[in-house]
C-alpha cells in the first residue's frame, strides 16, 4: 500500500501524457513554451483568479509573493508554527521575521482571535499575514481579511496543500491579496518534478510577480528593473499539469468520498478528525487523525508499519522549535495547541485511488490499539 499512489493515476492519463510530453520534445521549447501560458489560463479559469503565474516551486511562490508586496528585511509577517518549514523559511529568506500565532485545535489552521494581540504587542513592524491551509482546508480568510484591513496589512494565502478547495462559491485563489500553491508531486494537483503557481486579481501585482520570477526583468530579459529570482515553471511540467488538471475535479470528489469513508469507519473509536466548517470543501491533501496522547499515537504508527501500511506525522517538530529558528526566541510551551497536535496527530494513506478494502485494513489496525 502506498501513502500517496502517484502511479495509479497514470493509467487514466498515460496516453495523453505521452502525447503532451512528446509535443514538448518535438517543439524543443523547454523553458516558457506555449504550454506554460496555456496552463496559466486554465488555472485561472479553474479557480476564478484574474491572474495565474507559474513558478519553479511552492517555496519560491511564497518568496515572490512577499517581495511583490514590498516586504522588507526586519518587517514582521504573521504566520503559524504548525506548518511545513517552507512557510517560515520563505519569510526568513528575504530577511523578514516570522511572527507566530497558534492554530485552532479543531481545524488546525490559524486562529484569527490571536492575531490582534500579536499586532499590538510585537516588537516588529507587522506588514502581512500569511495563513496556511493545512491538509487541504482553507483558513478563516474572512476574519483574517477583516483584521488585515483594520491594520492596513496584506494577506498571502499559503495554499501549498489546498489548491482546488473552496468556501461556498469562492475557490482558493480568491481569498487573499496573493495566493501561492505548490505542484510538488505529492500535492493534490502535482507535477512530476518541482513546480508552483501564484494567483492574484491585481494587475499591478501580476506585473511585478512576472518580473520577479524571471530575474526582475523589465521590457526584456536583459533589462532588469528589480532584484528577482530564477523561478520559471518549465514547459514539461506545465504540459503534465494540463493533463492532470483535466481529471482534477473528479479526483477532488474521490478524495472527499475517501475522507467520508475514513470518518464513518473510525467514528466509534477514540480519535478525532480535522473539523471541516459548514460551506468549506477540503481537497484532503492529507487525512489526519488525532489520538488522546503521544503513547497511543506512536503505538498506532508502529503497528501500522509492521503491517506495511505507511503513515506520517505532520509535523513532529513545530516551526518554533526547529533548530534553525531558535533566533526567533520562541520556546516550548509558547504554542500549546500546535505542540499538542504535533505529539498526537497521525496522517494516514490518502489519494483518489484508495479502495474500501485498503481503508478496512488501515482501520482494522487502528481498532486493535
Amino acid at each position: 500500500m502506498e501513502f500517496i499512489d502517484l502511479k495509479a493515476q497514470q493509467k487514466f492519463i498515460r496516453k495523453s501524457l505521452n502525447t503532451s510530453i512528446n509535443k514538448v520534445l518535438d517543439d524543443g521549447r523547454y523553458i516558457l513554451g506555449e504550454e506554460v501560458s496555456q496552463l496559466e489560463k486554465q488555472l485561472s479559469s479553474f479557480c476564478g483568479s484574474q491572474h495565474s503565474i507559474g513558478c519553479s516551486n511552492g517555496t519560491d511562490a511564497l518568496i515572490i509573493a512577499l517581495l511583490a508586496l514590498g516586504i522588507k528585511p526586519g518587517d514582521g509577517v504573521i504566520t503559524v508554527p504548525f506548518t511545513y518549514i517552507a512557510t517560515l523559511e520563505a519569510i526568513a529568506t528575504i530577511g523578514a521575521i516570522p511572527v507566530l500565532v497558534d492554530v485552532y485545535d479543531s481545524t488546525f489552521n490559524m486562529n484569527p482571535e490571536l492575531i490582534e494581540d500579536v499586532i499590538k504587542n510585537s516588537e516588529y513592524n507587522i506588514k502581512a499575514i500569511m495563513p496556511v491551509d493545512l491538509f487541504g482546508l482553507p483558513a478563516r480568510y474572512r476574519l483574517i481579511k477583516e483584521i488585515s484591513e483594520k491594520y492596513g496589512l496584506k494577506v498571502i494565502g499559503d495554499a501549498a496543500q489546498s489548491f482546488g478547495a473552496s468556501k461556498n462559491t469562492l475557490n482558493v485563489g480568491k481569498f487573499s491579496d496573493i495566493t501561492t500553491t505548490s505542484f510538488f508531486p505529492a500535492k493534490p494537483l502535482g507535477c512530476y518534478g518541482d513546480g508552483g503557481a501564484i494567483f492574484t486579481d491585481s494587475d499591478e501585482y501580476n506585473k511585478i510577480i512576472r518580473s520577479l520570477a524571471v530575474h526582475g526583468k523589465g521590457s526584456d530579459k536583459y533589462d532588469n528593473i528589480r532584484i528577482g529570482l530564477n523561478s520559471r515553471l518549465d514547459t514539461l511540467q506545465a504540459a503534465i499539469l494540463i493533463e492532470k488538471l483535466k481529471i482534477f475535479e473528479k479526483e477532488i470528489e474521490l478524495r472527499n468520498k475517501i475522507a467520508d469513508l475514513y470518518r464513518k469507519k473510525l467514528n466509534n473509536l477514540d480519535v478525532r478528525f480535522q473539523y471541516i466548517p459548514q460551506g468549506y470543501k477540503s481537497v484532503y491533501a492529507q487525512f489526519s487523525i488525532v489520538f488522546d496522547n503521544q503513547k497511543v499515537r506512536d503505538e498506532a504508527q508502529l503497528l501500522l508499519s509492521k503491517k506495511n501500511i505507511p503513515s506520517v506525522i505532520y509535523y513532529s517538530i513545530p516551526g518554533h522549535l526547529q533548530t534553525g529558528y531558535k533566533y526567533l526566541n520562541y520556546k516550548k510551551g509558547d504554542f500549546p495547541v500546535t505542540e499538542k497536535l504535533s505529539n498526537t496527530i497521525l496522517s494516514l494513506p490518502m489519494h483518489p485511488y484508495l479502495n474500501e478494502d485498503d481503508l478496512d485494513k488501515i482501520v482494522g489496525v487502528i481498532k486493535t490499539i
